[in-house]
This record gives C-alpha cells, sequence and structure tokens, in this order.
C-alpha cells in the first residue's frame, strides 16, 4: 500500500502538484534504506536535498587586514590616495576628449568658402528659402486675422 501511495506522489511531483508536506515524505522514503528496487533511480535526486543540510563550511576565510598606519603614515597615504584619484579623473577625461575629438571637429565646419563670390550666392540661395518660409508663415497670420474680425462681427450682434 505504501509502495502505491509513493508511486501516486511522485507523479504528482513531477507534475508539480505537491505540497511540502508530501515532498518530505517522499524525501524521507528515499532516505531509508528499504527503497523498491523500480525506484532506486530516484534516489539521487531526493537524497541531493537532504545533503546540503548535512554539509558544513570547513574552509575558513580570512578577513581583510586594514593596515595600522602612524600618524606620519596615514597622512602620506592620503596623499598617495587624493593623486591616485585625480590621475584616474585626468585619464577619464583624457580618454573621453581623445575619442570624441572628431566629432568636435565635424560639428565646427560649417562650409566655409574660399571664393567670395561663391559665398555670396550660396549667401543669397540661403536667405531666398529663409524668404519664402516668412512669407507662408505670413500669409498664416493674415488668415488668423481675417478669422479674428469675422468671429468679431459675429459675435457683436
Amino acid at each position: 500500500m505504501e509502495l502505491n501511495k509513493i508511486e501516486i506522489l511522485l507523479e504528482k511531483y513531477f507534475q508539480g502538484e505537491t505540497s511540502i508536506a508530501e515532498e518530505n515524505e517522499l524525501r524521507n522514503y528515499f532516505s531509508s534504506p528499504d527503497v523498491a528496487q523500480h525506484l532506486e533511480q530516484y534516489k539521487p535526486m531526493f537524497g541531493y536535498f537532504s545533503l546540503p543540510k548535512e554539509q558544513m563550511l570547513k574552509q575558513e576565510t580570512p578577513l581583510l587586514s586594514i593596515p595600522k598606519f602612524r600618524d606620519g603614515d596615514k597622512k602620506r597615504y592620503i596623499a598617495w590616495l587624493s593623486i591616485a584619484a585625480s590621475v584616474v579623473v585626468l585619464l577619464g577625461i583624457g580618454t573621453y576628449m581623445f575619442y570624441n575629438y572628431d566629432t568636435v571637429n565635424k560639428k565646427e565646419d560649417l562650409g566655409t568658402y574660399d571664393d567670395p563670390e561663391v559665398a555670396l550666392r550660396e549667401t543669397q540661395k540661403a536667405l531666398a528659402l529663409l524668404s519664402n518660409h516668412v512669407n507662408v508663415g505670413i500669409e498664416s497670420v493674415y488668415y488668423i486675422n481675417e478669422y479674428q474680425e469675422s468671429k468679431e462681427l459675429i459675435f457683436k450682434q
């Protein structure tokens, strides 16, 4: 009868439907010496879960020893530590500037012209384009003005 119950519990265990009490019952069964022959294959699995309880940490880890300083040594240590931190910060800034130097220079080059006549033509093109866009904006303002006047006429009456 007990063997049948253990097989049912095993099936429930593999389906993920067992309770803690049922899992403890399985663990107790597989840790006993009288396990059925056809269930021997599951013994290492349930025996594995009981091993960590029995194992103890035997290796001791040494504590980090903090050096003891005399008064002068402590000041010297702090001075060297601050110098090292400054060097690390400067190296970081230098590395950042080195890798971003090309992008900074590319942004500064906005298209210069050696020939004054070419520069004049390009400036005139840019100003004409700007003028067209400003005129479109002014036309929109006229429509808004017309709308405002119409609204005032309608709502005054």
